[in-house]
């Protein structure tokens, strides 16, 4: 038995249904518009009547971008009464909702010229370049007020780490480096608590940063964790003199590779974990100082010689509760943060000035502490408190 096939056209039907919603759209909002003409003049179109307020002048024509296409507004003119419509704002081309996916792809990730080609699939019309920066222009000011918000309550944990980003000065590119602060507070959230732009990671430039963290509320800090970097322990000292310092033992281990031959240094990786997994900082001492007699009868003077001067700066971890060493040794929880910014960045490539270059990063770490990162607990710091009580109580006693 034959039947006839029907074959449809799913690309002709897609279109049709998206050309019959934006008429809808359109249609509704032009007689939502004539609605708010006619309460304003207290007439509908033609009437006479002894409360009339004003008159119809005709309409004029105007673009506005919705969530289901381009729609034409015939926007009423009128006479003797000023036309104020709470449909659109005046002079306003796209609906808010438009506007605001146009933030949060650039802000996910979206490059730029990516975000023209998605508009325009999605809703008929190409936004350019400029106006996806006149739009983001809009939400760096909530993004500069995150950035610096008030601290409140005790942050005993802060990671501190630079990136470096490029950017353009006289037409010649540049490194600009932006300096982030992430902690964990007395309740064992991690928080982005700064980020700040400096022209290096230098002694000022993070001198300045801590000075602006601790003008803020940055307070009750006992530990602070990064690398080895003179200018951040130096303005460490300044600012927070009774605080700690732990050098990333990852950067500490790196260190000691860049003079390691590639056919060693599995073995002497394994030897540098072993330090760090002793169960005291005398017994890590004790242990590095017999890798570093090891290390020199394989002929590795200057592998030895870095981590006799350097192993104590890796240790200070050890003088905190037991169950947080495994996430105070090392700078990892910050560098997975560098990480994200790197991948957003890449597709910039370069900024045209070190404040937009700020502005995003600021953007993509505020979105990253939104989601799980930022409201799943990371440590149990009673542990942290129960610890500073009994040593008070000894002091004490």
């Amino acid at each position: 038995m034959s039947e006839k096939i029907i074959h449809l056209n799913e690309g002709a039907i897609k279109q049709e249904l998206k050309q019959l919603v934006r008429n809808s759209v359109e249609e509704t909002l032009n007689e939502l518009l004539d609605k708010e003409a006619e309460e304003l003049i207290n007439a509908g179109r033609y009437e006479r009547t002894q409360g009339r307020q004003g008159y119809r002048s005709g309409h004029y024509e105007r673009n506005l971008t919705t969530t289901s296409g381009d729609v034409k507004l015939k926007v009423p003119k009128l006479k003797g009464v000023a036309f104020e419509t709470a449909i659109i704002e005046r002079y306003r081309r796209r609906e808010s909702s438009v506007e605001e996916a146009l933030i949060e792809m650039y802000l996910a990730g979206v490059s730029v010229r990516r975000v023209e080609d998605i508009t325009e699939a999605l809703w008929g019309t190409k936004v350019s370049a400029g106006t996806v920066s006149n739009l983001n222009k809009k939400v760096y000011g909530h993004i500069d007020a995150w950035r610096q918000r008030p601290l409140s309550g005790e942050y005993p944990y802060v990671y501190m780490d630079g990136i470096y980003l490029k950017r353009n000065w006289g037409g010649e590119y540049e490194n600009v480096a932006i300096l982030i602060a992430m902690a964990v507070n007395e309740e064992g959230y991690r928080e982005v608590i700064g980020a700040s732009e400096g022209m290096k990671e230098d002694r000022a430039s993070w001198l300045e940063f801590l000075r602006s963290l601790k003008q803020r509320g940055l307070k009750g800090t006992q530990l602070f964790i990064g690398d080895k970097n003179i200018g951040l322990l130096e303005a460490v000292n300044e600012v927070y003199p009774d605080a700690k310092y732990q050098r990333c033992t990852v950067h500490f281990h790196r260190n000691i590779f860049s003079v390691t031959p590639r056919s060693k240094m599995r073995e002497v990786a394994a030897m540098l974990k072993a330090i760090h997994a002793q169960e005291s900082k005398g017994a890590a001492r004790e242990k590095a100082s017999a890798v570093a007699s090891k290390l020199r009868e394989m002929k590795l003077n200057e592998a030895a010689k870095k981590l006799e001067e350097g192993i104590n700066e890796t240790l200070t971890y050890m003088e905190f509760p037991y169950v947080h060493w495994s996430k105070l040794r090392s700078n990892n929880v910050i560098e997975r943060l560098n990480r994200e910014i790197r991948r957003r960045t890449r597709v910039v490539g370069c900024f045209p000035d070190g404040n937009s270059a700020l502005m995003l990063v600021c953007a993509r770490l505020r979105h990253v502490a939104s989601k799980a990162w930022g409201t799943k607990r990371y440590m149990n710091m009673a542990h942290l408190y129960d610890m500073l009580k009994e040593q008070g109580d000894s002091v004490a006693g």
